[in-house]
């Protein structure tokens, strides 16, 4: 049996990919998408008709040209998710625009809108999970949405405050990274490489997970954001990883023996406080790689969802009448 199908055994193994050649090929239980991805997906010939169909649509909702943008975006995100559920059998992730990282309302209404965007093809909220950037705001949106019924997943998750104040709104799941942390100590320290244990990202999955598992928290820990098959070996076991096609490739050529890492352990019995804004605010502050990684992440998300924007703003614009 290959690592893949070893892994499989023990994690749910999701496609971090809009691609559905790739998601077909590898027939992981979920998927996730993001802006970044959703550009690269823009570009398949096969996404071209749906592209010209949200375009279309966006244009007769009326409204102003930043309007209709945002609509068509939002309405390509849930047809490709809408796609790829047809092909795995779980959820799909949606990420709400990141600029909006910073503005609990404004994560609200654009998440509520998304779900009403499936919903009107047939997709129920147990098929969604809506990704927010795991700010303050965004996870205090989070912890709203869960009780109306809408799954979140917390993604550009890499501190523990963060992991902790998504653990206490009751999130669905949480996204924290492992590649981007690993990538800032080889940055910023004078480490030139990690063996998979001493590995910071590695490192850091693991303490959520134990965390969680101790104080019984239901939230789902699916790590993220993989530089090589290393790290992914060692946090077989998570409760779920999203991977890209490179590296599930990877593991699906490999016959060596895949043993479990992370185990859930015994029944919880420990109970801790919830984390403060104040504390969330100054503990993940005090971590520069969390800080820096987060800002960052979500400034390139952005950068990538103004040049998806552009890119149909273009095409819309060269299919009017002269």
């Amino acid at each position: 049996m290959n690592k893949l199908n070893q892994l499989r055994e023990m994690t749910a193994v999701v496609a971090d990919t809009g691609d559905i050649n790739a998601i077909r090929q590898f027939t992981p239980l979920d998927a996730t998408t993001n802006p970044s991805l959703l550009l690269k997906a823009a570009q398949q010939a096969e996404y071209q008709p749906l592209i010209d169909e949200a375009i279309a649509w966006a244009a007769q909702q009326g409204g102003s040209s930043s309007e209709q943008t945002a609509l068509c975006v939002d309405r390509i995100a849930t047809k490709i998710g809408n796609e790829i559920l047809q092909i795995v059998p779980g959820r799909i992730s949606t990420e709400v625009d990141a600029r909006l990282s910073f503005d609990t309302n404004a994560t609200l209404e654009r998440a509520r809108r998304i779900m009403e965007l499936y919903a009107q093809m047939g997709v129920g909220p147990e098929r969604v999970l809506i990704k927010v950037a795991s700010t303050w705001e965004g996870i205090k949106a989070a912890e709203i949405l869960e009780r109306e019924g809408v799954h979140c997943n917390l993604t550009l998750l890499f501190s523990f405050a963060q992991a902790r104040a998504c653990a206490d709104a009751g999130v669905t799941l949480i996204s924290p990274f492992v590649g981007r942390i690993l990538d800032w100590y080889l940055h910023n320290t004078d480490a030139t490489s990690f063996t998979k244990e001493e590995d910071p990202g590695v490192q850091s999955v693991r303490r959520i997970y134990q965390f969680y598992k101790e104080h019984g928290y239901e939230t789902t820990v699916m790590g993220a954001s993989f530089r090589n098959t290393g790290q992914i070996e060692a946090l077989a076991g998570c409760d779920s990883l999203t991977i890209s096609p490179n590296l599930l490739a990877e593991l699906a050529a490999d016959k060596g023996n895949l043993p479990r890492v992370l185990e859930p352990g015994a029944n919880a019995s420990k109970t801790t406080a919830a984390i403060s804004e104040g504390e969330f605010r100054f503990q993940h502050n005090d971590d520069a790689m969390a800080h820096e990684k987060l800002g960052e992440g979500i400034r390139k998300f952005v950068v990538d969802q103004i040049a998806l924007e552009d890119q149909l703003k273009a095409r819309s614009q060269q299919g009017e009448p002269a």
